[in-house]
């Protein structure tokens, strides 16, 4: 078998994109089965970290801890800031000591926060102790803050400048630097009292003469971002303002550390993640590793709030029986009414949310967007109770029950398209997270309003 580079370059094209090949994930566990570690080296070293985090989180536990064993002195650190949660704490434990120890050094001190939040005290205290006491410093006052906040979120290597350096001292100051971040973007010009007051592109820095002052470089756009700020706010701010790193001031305003695009973006992903997950009532947490307990958990509570609404909406129709038992063709249409507004609620209710978590959605427009919501309901209403009361003329050869049926359509995407932008706004008003309950609310509401509707329509007009 061979096992050379050329094979399975991680820069070559792949039939999936970006996906690891099939091939290559099945040449490394043969040579874990081997346990044959010149081949595995070989296999993984032109791999990114974040493809070997992805290699880690396909394959099962058994085969992990064996891969861990075999290639632990090459292990990055990297890999474990691109681990999933879910199988981080499990991957730390299966690490030799002294490994863990170089591999965290490696990180900067917002990665390495980002691994101990979801630790437990044993191996949080075994990553501190691996640290340089200023690194560990450093960590242990970022810890300090608010969970979710951006002083968790910055890290703390920071390249600053006394506001009156010109080009040359700020150059000359990097290049004697032996400490500076592995990536970063400003320099960040600092007045006496360590107060940030603008940033310098390092491209403006290495493209301007060396007696031009820093000040006349400072970026434009300049935004400070508190220490106990909530990192959805720091995110948004990145987004809305295009930042690529914004510092991080204290209480007093003085300069504490800096938070990066990567980080930032990260942010904003994992709240998109969550809200998709929310909406799909599975919890907010939930992976492709996680356990079967720990899964049924999660989905447990919202597979209830659903039985209580199909009871409610089995209610509805328990009142119409009389209506149903003389006229069969009604059982048969009901489902039809109720999933066009259960589909509908969703795709109003999936717009209203992902328009309030990039805050698109506020008082100024909701009024708006709800008759716009509700427009929509209408005409596509209308559209289809056309072709279905067609349909109902057709099938049972009744007009009657051919506009009964259309007039329910008509009702349920109106009231859809309403109760889909409206429900999440009122949620959010009494501080309920909209993505995680609105969509229960919504399906209630269409179910009860398409079975009541077409029920009573049809008890009025047909009996």
């Amino acid at each position: 078998m061979s096992t050379g580079n050329d094979t399975f370059r991680s820069d070559q094209p792949k039939d999936d994109g970006y996906d690891l090949d099939r091939r290559l994930v099945a040449s490394i566990l043969f040579a874990v089965d081997r346990d044959d570690k010149d081949a595995l080296t070989t296999l993984m070293e032109d791999l990114h970290a974040a493809d070997i985090a992805d290699l880690l989180e396909q394959i099962n536990s058994y085969d992990r801890a064996r891969l861990i064993r075999l290639y632990d002195r090459e292990f990055d650190g990297e890999i474990l800031s691109e681990l999933d949660e879910s199988i981080r704490e499990e991957v730390i434990a299966t690490l030799t000591p002294s490994v863990l120890a170089d591999a965290v050094r490696e990180l900067e001190t917002d990665d390495v926060v980002d691994l101990l939040e979801d630790l437990e005290e044993p191996q949080q205290e075994a990553i501190l102790e691996a640290l340089e006491d200023s690194d560990r410093v450093a960590v242990e006052q970022s810890l300090s803050y608010p969970e979710n906040s951006a002083g968790r979120l910055m890290q703390r290597e920071v390249v600053m400048a006394p506001e009156h350096w010109n080009v040359g001292q700020a150059i000359d100051f990097m290049r004697d630097s032996e400490d500076l971040p592995e990536q970063f973007y400003h320099m960040v010009l600092v007045d006496p009292r360590l107060r940030p007051i603008g940033n310098v592109t390092l491209g403006r820095i290495m493209g301007t003469k060396r007696e031009v002052p820093l000040t006349d470089l400072l970026e434009e756009t300049f935004q400070v971002i508190p220490a106990d700020q909530d990192e959805e706010d720091v995110a948004y701010a990145f987004n809305q303002y295009h930042l690529i790193s914004a510092p991080v001031v204290d209480g007093d305003g003085r300069l504490a550390g800096v938070i990066t695009i990567d980080d930032a973006m990260a942010v904003l992903d994992e709240e998109h993640e969550e809200d998709i997950l929310r909406l799909a009532g599975v919890g907010d947490e939930s992976s492709l590793a996680d356990r079967v307990i720990e899964t049924t958990k999660r989905r447990f509570p919202w597979l209830a709030v659903n039985l209580v609404t199909a009871v409610l909406a089995s209610l509805v129709i328990a009142q119409f029986e009389a209506t149903i038992a003389q006229f069969v063709a009604l059982a048969v249409l009901m489902p039809i009414v109720a999933s066009m507004g259960g589909n509908a609620g969703t795709q109003s209710l999936t717009v209203a949310v992902r328009a309030m978590a990039t805050r698109d959605l506020t008082g100024s427009n909701v009024w708006r967007v709800i008759r716009r919501e509700v427009l929509v309901g209408l005409v596509n209403g209308v559209i289809f109770a056309v072709v279905m009361g067609i349909v109902g003329v057709i099938w049972f050869g009744s007009p009657a029950l051919g506009g009964v049926l259309a007039a329910a359509m008509v009702i349920n995407l109106v009231v859809a398209g309403l109760a889909g932008t409206v429900i999440p706004v009122l949620l959010e008003k009494v501080g309920v997270d909209p993505a995680l309950a609105s969509g229960a609310f919504v399906t209630t509401v269409t179910d009860v309003v398409g079975f009541f509707a077409f029920l009573g329509l049809a008890a009025w007009v047909l009996l």
